[in-house]
């Protein structure tokens, strides 16, 4: 074979495989149909996860016309903090006029506050999510408080656990209720849950845990019971700026 052959044979090689090296183009996003009045929350709000993990249950949204009949074809976009990702991030409300994503939570712990909007035929309708990302020490009090508190501080029942709630005389209260757990102290906290519910007038039907579990244990209860706090648990004294 010729040399001139050798190098077009060579070429038409290297053509064929820088050919390959090509993306294939992305198919172009879907196109609205419809534009809704409002958008509201179906399912997937206050959630728990360890931090950067995706939640156990994607959050799922409707958007509803002028008289709150469930709208398909509409525009849905998801938005959250830095940190965050939507999967997907944007998409068409289905037949029953619904969005469906999963959600990654962030690095950092705390609470997260999700955005879904559709455009809306005057301005945009949005909804928020809240969703709660547990760092190492409250994702520790997550499990303890599970074993140890929430048969009785938790009303609702699982297939893992029967809550004894409704047979008690004095209710605990639900971690998540911020408005009695934000107004006691840290130490106060402590206190109970070390020495039981008598050690400050509280319910005797609070037993003592400090031979149980550790003070390490402990704290992370304590961690665990102001990141679920509902409204969020600010502590005394923080002075947060003001525009």
């Amino acid at each position: 074979m010729s040399q001139r052959s050798i190098t077009g044979a060579m070429l038409l090689v290297l053509a064929a495989a820088a050919g390959c090296k090509h993306q294939p183009a992305t198919a172009s996003a879907a196109k609205p149909t419809a534009t809704g009045a409002a958008i509201v929350e179906s399912s997937g709000g206050k959630q728990l996860g360890p931090t950067g993990t995706t939640l156990k249950d994607p959050i799922i949204v409707q958007v509803n016309d002028d008289q709150g009949t469930a709208l398909p074809g509409a525009l849905v976009q998801f938005h959250g903090p830095a940190g965050v990702h939507f999967e997907p991030a944007e998409q068409i409300t289905d037949s029953s006029g619904q969005a469906t994503a999963t959600v990654t939570l962030g690095t950092i712990a705390g609470r997260y506050q999700l955005t879904a909007t559709t455009p809306g035929k005057s301005q945009p309708a949005t909804v928020q999510l809240t969703e709660i990302a547990l760092g190492y020490q409250q994702q520790l009090g997550f499990v303890l408080a599970d074993k140890y508190c929430n048969r009785c501080h938790d009303p609702e029942s699982s297939a893992e656990r029967v809550s004894n709630y409704d047979n008690l005389e004095v209710k605990p209260h639900p971690f998540t209720e911020g408005d009695t757990y934000n107004k006691m102290s840290d130490a106060d906290l402590l206190a109970i849950t070390q020495h039981g519910g008598p050690a400050l007038n509280r319910s005797a039907l609070m037993p003592p845990y400090a031979n149980t579990l550790s003070p390490s244990d402990l704290q992370a209860i304590l961690a665990f019971i102001r990141v679920v706090s509902d409204p969020p648990y600010r502590p005394a004294g923080t002075v947060y700026a003001q525009k």
